[in-house]
């Protein structure tokens, strides 16, 4: 970059940063309805949202113009410290995508938000076809416009070499170089996330209901909600896992009288329950046919919610009783939750729905207070016509605490699809009632669909019953012994790790089965299917794996050796399926970052099934060992068990955001 192009940068970021202190200071006061400053006082939502996007857009091409400026270097050729991917991961796709982002600002400058498509190439390693919009754009020849592009891209340790072909298609092929460098430094540093703007997640999943008994219904929420927990988890995000657990209502009216009738010093003495869906079903049947038990369970109701001693007491033994349930099976899947029951909510629904009625949001509507919006087909029932509170009621109030007292900057509430026209209200009432800003929180709602049975309708006992949780768990391990038994796995493993192969595998499998298949569609659970040692399964990606990792053990070199040759000199890449295997498995920041967006994980799952599939390729073609007729080593070819490692690292974080735990031996 010559000086007067250098000076032409810094007038046009300074130009821009005006133009943005401008507009700030006018979404500001159209924001706080201060427009004194203004002559135009009727400002439209329309106005105050382009003001919002034109202020998003010069603040994006500031940051593209500083950045333009870091990295251009006409006599050092050095890149800005931002490039510097020595101590992590780099997600190839998105700096890619960064650095012609810079080309097309050096190029066209006023160019705004260019659309920059960047791909997987059969031609190189990634192809860029930002030209071919571009030049829709600029009324100009499209490859005329990627060779402009080619020239304007800064330096880039990624990017070896560039070329065109076709109408204007920029070929792009990685640095050997780099390549090398990343896959040594997974070696050395283990997998390790990209760089990442830390939030405050606040995720809701799972939510099983006290005094009833987890079941199938709660397997998805359960098993999406923990790994996007994860995924978060590892790129740096502070996630705030909650368990929105229905802890009150009117059916514990009938509950702490049954508990009064059956064991009458449970004040004193912890009452022995030990089913607590069989107790529950007990005090439902004497409601519905026992009037007497009934009024009396409506003054338990009343006492409760008044905070009377003796029914807090009672309700706080059921729900201890329920909740160290549900804590085997969250121990069972390592799951880690915090609970968080209705009860929580109670004093701050009595907030909001003040606070909903001053503003003057509610409507009467025969004897209920409702709330409309716009986008909310179905309005919000805020208080019922006897004056309680609804779920409406409940799920404002979880948004303005999430937000509010949280300082939750990302929500997401992980639910079956069939709840999706509820947030679509309660999103637009919260808008509009002004708790939920878009601008400043991002708000995600998860739908999943259905579990279904083997016969393609909803997955129900033989009797018809919802399967138990708990029921399912034991079948699988019991599924998962056998077949690891039809193998003589039980002959070559010790019964301890007999036991951990077998629960990493039933457990695997179920989790797996869920995550592999696109949420929003329902699947079909099958554990022949799930528990089968062939394709895109968990069994067979845990052996895929725990054979990897035999490699080094056979070769009687272990992991410290590995890095130790590692930290020598960066990895050798001489074979082209070392180099497809290298490049596979440095996709995975691309691949999490994407999930990012839009929250399936099941491109994670296909990604594993890549890696070991790339794998094979790898160790059917390139001998890590080499052996004489006798069948003794006779060379380590130690820079493939270096890449071996990689994959086995990259295989492993995989399992990891899954949920997944891995074995040595299988």
């Amino acid at each position: 970059m010559t000086e007067a192009q250098l000076q032409e940068y810094t007038l046009r970021c300074a130009k821009a940063e005006t133009e943005t202190e401008k507009l700030t200071a006018r979404v500001q006061a159209l924001a706080s309805g201060c427009f004194d400053s203004f002559e135009d006082d009727d400002v439209s939502d329309k106005e105050f949202t382009n003001l919002i996007n034109e202020n998003k857009k010069l603040k994006y091409r500031i940051n593209i113009l500083k950045k333009s400026m870091g990295r251009q270097g006409e006599d050092t050729g050095k890149t800005a410290p931002e490039d510097n991917f020595s101590n992590h991961m780099c997600n190839i796709l998105g700096q890619l995508e960064d650095v012609f982002k810079n080309a097309v600002h050096v190029a066209y400058p006023d160019v705004a938000d260019p659309v920059i498509q960047i791909q997987l190439s059969k031609h190189a390693d990634y192809q860029c076809n930002a030209a071919m919009s571009l030049a829709k754009t600029l009324k100009k020849n499209p490859r005329e416009v990627g060779q402009t592009l080619v020239k304007s891209v800064a330096p880039s340790p990624m990017i070896a070499k560039m070329d065109l072909s076709g109408p204007g298609f920029i070929n792009i092929f990685l640095s050997q170089d780099f390549i090398k460098q990343q896959v040594t430094n997974v070696i050395i540093n283990g997998v390790t996330s990209p760089p990442t703007k830390p939030m405050r997640v606040v995720i809701d999943f799972s939510s099983p209901n006290i005094a009833k008994e987890m079941h199938v219904g709660h397997l998805r929420s359960t098993i999406i909600g923990d790994s996007i927990s994860r995924l978060l988890e590892f790129l740096g995000h502070d996630v705030l896992r909650l368990n929105h657990l229905g802890d009150w209502g009117t059916q514990f009216g009938m509950l702490i009288a049954h508990l009064q009738d059956c064991f009458p010093d449970f004040a004193s003495k912890p009452p022995p329950i030990a089913d607590l869906q069989t107790f529950y079903k007990e005090s439902k049947r004497r409601f519905d046919e026992d009037e007497a038990f009934k009024k009396r369970a409506y003054g338990a109701v009343v006492k409760l919610q008044a905070h009377d001693p003796l029914h807090i007491k009672g309700w706080q033994e059921i729900c201890d009783i329920s909740q160290k349930e549900f804590e085997k099976v969250y121990e069972r899947l390592g799951i880690h939750i915090t609970n968080r029951g209705e009860s929580y909510y109670q004093s701050r629904m009595e907030a909001i729905v003040k606070e909903l009625n001053d503003a003057g949001l509610l409507e009467e509507d025969n004897g209920r207070k409702v709330m409309f919006a716009d986008g909310a087909d179905i309005p919000l029932t805020i208080v019922k016509s006897d004056g309680g509170f609804t779920y409406d009621t409940s799920d404002m109030a979880c948004i303005k605490n999430r937000i509010d007292e949280e300082k939750g900057e990302w929500l997401i509430y992980v639910t079956d699809a069939g709840q999706s026209q509820h947030f679509k209200s309660l999103l637009a009432c919260a808008k509009r009632a002004g708790i939920y800003r878009p601008s400043v929180t991002r708000l995600d709602h998860v739908p999943f669909g259905v579990v279904l049975g083997e016969d393609k309708k909803k997955f129900k006992t033989r009797s018809g019953d919802t399967v138990r949780l708990v029921e399912l768990l034991n079948e699988g391990l019991q599924r998962a012994g056998e077949k690891l038994k039809e193998k003589d796995r039980h002959k070559v493993l010790t019964p301890e790790e007999f036991t951990k192969a077998q629960e990493a595998v039933a457990y695997g499998c179920i989790k797996y089965a869920d995550l592999c298949h696109d949420r929003a569609r329902d699947y079909i659970f099958s554990f022949d299917r799930m528990l089968d040692f062939r394709g895109n399964t968990a069994a067979y990606l845990l052996y895929a794996l725990t054979r990897i990792r035999s490699i080094a053990r056979t070769a009687g070199v272990n992991r410290d050796e590995i890095i130790a040759e590692a930290k020598k000199k960066p990895i050798d890449l001489d074979h082209e399926k070392e180099w497809k295997l290298a490049r596979t498995i440095l996709r995975l920041p691309d691949i999490l970052v994407r999930i990012t967006e839009d929250l399936y994980l099941h491109p994670l799952c296909e990604y594993l099934y890549e890696v070991s599939t790339v794998f094979t390729e790898f160790y059917d073609n390139c001998y890590c060992l080499e052996k004489d007729e006798t069948g003794k080593i006779v060379k380590i070819n130690m820079w493939r068990l270096m890449l071996c490692e990689a994959t086995a690292q990259v295989m492993e974080k995989c399992f990891s955001i899954l949920g997944i735990e891995t074995v040595d031996k299988m």
